[in-house]
């Protein structure tokens, strides 16, 4: 049986560790550094695992005898974990450094797109206000989507309503807002149309998709507020008709599979195409180089298949060997608590009550910027996305009530969450 290492803190991570915990394969699940929820049963959490040192880390995971190593966030992925562990016989789960791009660097991102025929937004790239802005003010196009080409948690993109704000947006980014990450810009085309989220498991060679779903970026009801994280999402994903998913499948996922072996750094984790389904067709907005949050804790529920298999398959290129399967009936959805001020300055440490309560009538909490307080023992925020409440029901009207209901149960000072996660697809279906 399996010792397993999770790498992460948020409610992804605690999906991933609870998924992989259902195995039989699995004897236990260590998550580090984790969170205030991560323990019970075969997960524990541990925060002495040097996770920030490559080195150290692959000479612990030797001494702790672990089989396998899922590394949850994108930013140890851009650093070179994977390669780092492989040079030591570890077996990881997630892309190398130089695959990991496709998320590291939006530029490029958008320079592979253009390589291998990934249909996107039109697009630039600046290293210089004064240029970026020539181009906002004269581009054939609506210049309005300014993107920091490397890494910002989730929230290196502004999306603006005139050449003006693109051109404050520009300078703000290249000026300093996102830090190194903004050094680099992407200018792109303003599209119009439903997001949504497109994930693979992928061997390299081979992937298999999940079930398609949608993110809900916005901070407030009626996608109003700035961007975050990710404030909460649903799966299935009704917006592209069943009889169109494979090709968009190919298009998105197949393709980039292809283009990354064709440049020498064959993909093998998970990756996630964000993507808009447009007036002209599907454009990829991004790629991601491992799985969403708060996706994962939406279609990870809908996995029927050994989540420990799957990773060891596609680490060793055995993908195609199996048929990855999912409950088709059942809806996901998953809405998240945030901290007051999110995704701005947040206050932490208010006690936590109601998961006890949601728990006991089925549904799923899946906890992030949590902690046990060292002088009372209970439960408490330390972060800005919370927890994240997931129903699973027949419908995903059903599924939205009940995960909405849910959340109003669970109590911190300051605690909002958004009312309307997968309206979108109620108010779809109903028209159909």
């Amino acid at each position: 049986m399996a010792h397993i290492l999770v790498i992460g803190s948020g409610a992804r991570e605690h999906t991933i560790a609870w998924k992989l915990a259902q195995s039989e394969k699995a004897k236990c699940v260590i998550v580090a550094p984790g969170n205030g929820g991560t323990h019970g049963g075969k997960i524990k959490c541990d925060k002495t695992v040097p996770v920030n040192d490559f080195s150290r880390l692959s000479e612990w995971c030797k001494s702790e005898h672990i089989d396998l190593v899922v590394v949850g966030p994108e930013q140890p992925l851009a650093d070179g974990i994977v390669d780092s562990l492989q040079q030591h016989g570890i077996k990881v789960f997630g892309p190398i450094k130089a695959a990991a791009q496709i998320e590291a660097s939006k530029a490029f991102s958008k320079d592979f797109m253009h390589r291998h025929n990934i249909p996107t937004a039109r697009y630039e790239i600046f290293t210089d206000a004064e240029l970026a802005c020539k181009h906002i003010m004269n581009a054939t196009y609506p210049a309005y989507v300014i993107k920091a080409s490397g890494l910002a948690a989730g929230k290196g993109v502004t999306v603006c309503s005139s050449k003006e704000q693109a051109c404050d947006a520009a300078k703000e980014t290249l000026g300093g807002c996102h830090g190194s990450a903004g050094a680099t810009i992407v200018v792109e085309e303003l599209l119009e149309g439903p997001e949504l989220s497109v994930l693979a498991f992928c061997d390299g060679n081979n992937y298999s998709v999940m079930p398609f779903s949608q993110d809900h970026k916005r901070a407030y009801d009626g996608d109003e507020g700035p961007n975050t994280g990710g404030m909460g999402a649903y799966a299935p994903c009704p917006l592209i008709p069943d009889s169109d998913l494979s090709d968009v499948a190919d298009t998105v996922i197949g393709k980039a599979l292809d283009g990354m072996k064709l440049e020498g750094s064959p993909y093998v984790g998970v990756l996630y195409a964000g993507v808009m389904a447009t007036s002209n067709g599907i454009r990829v907005l991004e790629y991601n180089c491992r799985m969403g949050d708060p996706e994962t804790q939406v279609l990870l529920p809908l996995l029927k298949s050994d989540l420990v298999d799957i990773c060891l398959r596609c680490i060793d290129g055995r993908l195609a060997d199996c048929k990855v399967e999912y409950n088709n009936d059942i809806c996901a959805v998953g809405v998240v608590l945030a901290s007051g001020g999110y995704p701005g300055s947040i206050t932490k440490g208010y006690p936590i009550s109601g998961i006890q309560d949601v728990e006991s009538r089925g549904h799923l909490v899946f906890h992030a910027a949590t902690a046990i307080d060292s002088s009372s023992g209970s439960l408490v925020t330390s972060g800005g996305r919370v927890l994240t409440v997931v129903a699973l029901e027949s419908s995903i009207e059903k599924s939205r009530r009940l995960a909405t209901e849910a959340a109003s149960r669970i109590q911190f000072k300051d605690a909002f969450y958004r009312k309307d996660i997968a309206q979108k697809a109620i108010d779809h279906l109903a028209t159909r």
